[in-house]
C-alpha cells in the first residue's frame, strides 16, 4: 500500500463511517515507533505507521484510520477530541474504532543489544566489582582495602 492508496482509503472510510469528507493529507510515516498513527492538530494531516500494515494487514490500518478520524472530525467541530473526552469515547464506540492499536514494537529485552559486563577483582581482599563500562585499573582502587584491581577475563 502506498500513500495514494492510503489517502483514498481514509477518504472512503470518512464518508462511510462519519458521513463527512476528509479534506487534508494522509501519508505513511516510517519514523513512528510505538504508535499506530497520529492526527496533527496544526496541519490536520493524518500519519499512519507503515509497520501496522506490514505486521497486521489492512484491518488493523482501517481501525487506526477510524481512530484518527475521530480525532480529526471532533477537532474540526470544536468538540472534545482528546482520549479522555466523553465526545471522543462515544464516537469511538459509534464507528467501531479501537481505543488502542496492536503492539508495534518488540519487547525491550529482545530489542536491546547484548551488553558486555566487565568483572574486576581486588588483588588483596578478592572483592568483586561488575561494571557495564570498562574502567582504568591504574586510576581506581578497591573501596574496601584500597588494593589494586584486576580485570577478570
Amino acid at each position: 500500500m502506498n500513500n495514494e492508496e492510503l489517502q483514498s482509503l481514509i477518504s472512503r472510510i470518512s464518508l462511510e463511517s462519519f458521513q463527512k469528507p476528509f479534506m487534508h493529507q494522509a501519508y505513511f510515516n516510517p519514523r513512528l515507533r510505538s504508535t499506530g498513527g497520529r492526527y496533527l492538530l496544526q496541519s490536520h494531516n493524518i500519519e499512519i505507521n507503515p509497520k501496522a500494515y506490514e505486521l497486521y494487514g489492512i484491518n488493523e490500518v482501517e481501525g487506526i484510520v477510524r481512530h484518527e478520524l475521530c480525532h480529526y472530525h471532533l477537532h474540526l467541530e470544536g468538540k472534545g477530541y482528546q482520549h479522555r473526552d466523553k465526545d471522543f469515547r462515544e464516537l469511538l464506540k459509534k464507528v467501531g474504532a479501537p481505543r488502542f492499536c496492536s503492539a508495534l514494537q518488540t519487547p525491550k529485552t529482545s530489542r536491546k543489544k547484548q551488553r558486555r559486563l566487565y568483572t574486576y577483582t581486588c588483588v588483596k581482599c578478592q572483592q568483586i566489582y561488575v561494571r557495564k563500562i570498562r574502567m582504568n585499573v591504574e586510576k581506581y582502587c578497591c573501596s574496601k582495602c584500597l588494593g589494586r584491581l584486576k580485570l577478570v577475563e
